[in-house]
């Protein structure tokens, strides 16, 4: 006999389905927000690093400075300036109760660039978040609002844009709102995953099936029945979407699994907000992907996964097989504009076909949706009931001190293709006495395959404590080296007349905390857009005139580096080019002597 798992559901995930979900959102409402021909190269719902995107990623034409419009009437509501991230960005509050996002923005339009440079100014911070009052910036749709750019954390020319509910911050899918893109292109299903969930999913490794996508659906490669030798299963898929026109693998906007007719489970990737993006790592094998391989998004829904893209909210999508009949299978994938792609095989339990499974650790493991402590004699880690997704068996490695500067042992901790939901905090017990005026400058380094991520460490009764969001390897170390600061030149007055900008990389052995700089006694802007090198653009805040920089940089162990210099700036005149001298070719002409006057 086969046993539905989750609430049984009548099917209704159809192209209805769609179109009733997407009556909610008005069309019309929006306009595309730039001028150009409308393409993009990302939609909501494409997997990335860590999270899902959340939005469009639209073509500028491999351009920057093209003028970016309010996508509908209404009010700028926020603006905000971030390192990576979205880097320069606006937020306009609609009346129908939705806002929309644009980011990676070069300079805004006028009024608006002078009232953040003010503030700016005023904080004394390149880095803002300025929520403005409904009244300063009204917009109608179609007004300029920014010049597109590639700030931020943005790999290439192009605008990120949302649309979000303005109560909740969820972002909704664009592709609902009748935007100006057409697509009859289907889904694609790559490839069958199946995992054995009688242990966990971090010790199932995926079975793999090859998919053959036609006009008419799609099939498995190797036939059309899967037998497995394990009692209870679930799926995941290799897939994704195309937009007419456009060769970029795109997210798919839903699933659906049904065993003999019956609704198991569906994901729909809309309505996410950004407090649950990094759910996106139990939505997909993430150890499998940590290894190199593709993503392969679950058809199932992890115990420590609580976002809201599963439904319904207590269906897990494992199948149970407690008899040795085929049962129909039934995978649908859908985008936004309601093409759909449908795989159907059968299933069937056949122990005999058992290939063997990890057996699992014998000892404590870490447990999703409870608190998980592991304690060494000189090594803790504590995790919050939502750090891990399925259960963790711990595998903890122990080396004697080394290297410049460690005062403590290095400890393994698993490795990083088991994601952490939230932080996991770290305490490490040194193996000698720390010197009173050390205690302050202590860090905890994280590293695992030439990745790294320091922290300040607190001194907690004998111990360094710091918090991190992966597994690996971990050591304490004291910082007693300051930061590098370049110069800008040589000489008691350094001429910069003729340059454009004042450029500053520093460098520390374990990474910059804040950059400060200050002309002639004042706050001066320098950008950090990419946060590793500062820049200064003269401006008139710093006009032609001898002045005093002064440069303070902090590590994050608290080391700082001051450095000074007086600079000239004059008008900058290129030097006049002398016109090049005719030469000529002819012979000169004999001098011709004059005869000496005569005699009387």
């Amino acid at each position: 006999m086969f046993r539905i798992t989750g609430l049984i559901l009548a099917f209704c995930f159809s192209t209805g389905f769609i179109s009733a979900q997407t009556s909610p959102y008005p069309k019309g409402y929006f306009r595309w927000p730039l001028e150009l021909k409308p393409e993009i190269v990302a939609n909501l719902g494409e997997l990335r690093s860590n999270h899902w995107h959340m939005g469009l990623d639209i073509r500028t034409a491999q351009q920057v400075n093209k003028r970016v419009l309010a996508a509908a009437d209404g009010y700028i509501a926020y603006v905000g300036i971030r390192p990576l991230s979205f880097g320069r960005f606006i937020i306009i509050n609609h009346a129908n109760g939705l806002s929309t996002l644009y980011a990676h923005l070069n300079n805004f339009e006028p009024a608006l660039e002078k009232y953040v440079t003010e503030q700016q100014y005023l904080q004394e911070s390149w880095a803002v978040e300025l929520a403005i009052p409904a009244g300063l910036f009204p917009v109608k749709k179609g007004t300029f609002i920014s010049y597109s750019g590639t700030t931020g954390g943005s790999q290439g020319p192009h605008v990120h844009f949302e649309i979000r509910n303005t109560k909740t911050g969820k972002c909704l899918n664009p592709l609902l709102f009748g935007m100006p893109l057409r697509d009859a292109v289907k889904p694609v299903i790559a490839k069958l995953a199946m995992y054995d969930r009688t242990q966990s999913i971090y010790k199932s490794k995926p079975r793999l099936f090859a998919v053959k996508n036609s006009l008419t659906g799609a099939t498995l490669t190797a036939g059309s029945v899967i037998k497995t030798g394990s009692s209870r299963v679930s799926l995941g898929l290799q897939t994704y979407d195309q937009i007419t026109g456009s060769p970029n693998r795109d997210g798919i906007y839903a699933a659906e699994l049904y065993v003999d007719g019956v609704q198991q489970i569906k994901y729909v990737i809309d309505s996410v907000g950004y407090d649950e993006t990094r759910y996106m790592n139990a939505h997909i094998d993430y150890s499998f992907d940590f290894n190199g391989g593709a993503y392969l998004q679950h058809l199932s829904r992890l115990p420590g996964n609580h976002s809201s893209v599963y439904q319904p909210q207590e269906a897990d999508g494992v199948i149970h097989l407690t008899d040795k009949d085929l049962h129909d299978v039934r995978v649908v994938v859908y985008d936004a504009y309601t093409n759909k792609t449908t795989l159907q095989f059968k299933i069937q339990y056949d122990p005999a076909s058992d290939t063997g499974r990890d057996i699992d650790d014998a000892g404590p493991s870490f447990v999703p949706n409870y608190v998980n402590i592991l304690e060494k004699p000189d090594f803790e880690l504590y995790m919050k009931e939502d750090a891990v997704y399925d259960t963790v068996s711990p595998f903890y490695y122990r080396t004697a001190p080394a290297g410049v500067n460690a005062v403590t042992a290095m400890h393994q901790l698993n490795d990083p293709s088991v994601p952490l939901h939230s932080l996991a905090t770290v305490r490490i017990k040194p193996e000698k006495p720390v010197p009173d005026e050390w205690k302050d400058k202590l860090v905890i380094e994280r590293s695992y395959r030439g990745s790294r991520t320091v922290r300040k460490a607190d001194w907690q009764d004998g111990w360094l404590a710091a918090e991190f969001s992966d597994f690996g390897f971990y050591r304490g170390y004291v910082d007693l080296e300051p930061p590098v600061v370049p110069g800008i030149g040589s000489g008691d007055t350094v001429n910069m007349s003729g340059k454009t900008s004042i450029v500053f990389t520093p460098t520390d052995n374990f990474g910059i905390k804040s950059f400060r700089a200050e002309l002639n006694g004042n706050w001066l802007r320098f950008t950090n857009d990419k946060a590793r090198t500062w820049i200064y653009k003269f401006d008139e805040r710093c006009p032609y005139g001898v002045h005093h920089l002064r440069v303070r940089v902090e590590d994050l162990a608290g080391n700082i580096t001051i450095k000074q210099w007086w600079f000239k700036r004059s008008a900058y005149r290129p030097p006049v080019k002398k016109a090049p001298v005719r030469k000529t070719t002819s012979k000169a002409k004999p001098a011709v002597k004059k005869p000496a006057p005569r005699k009387k």
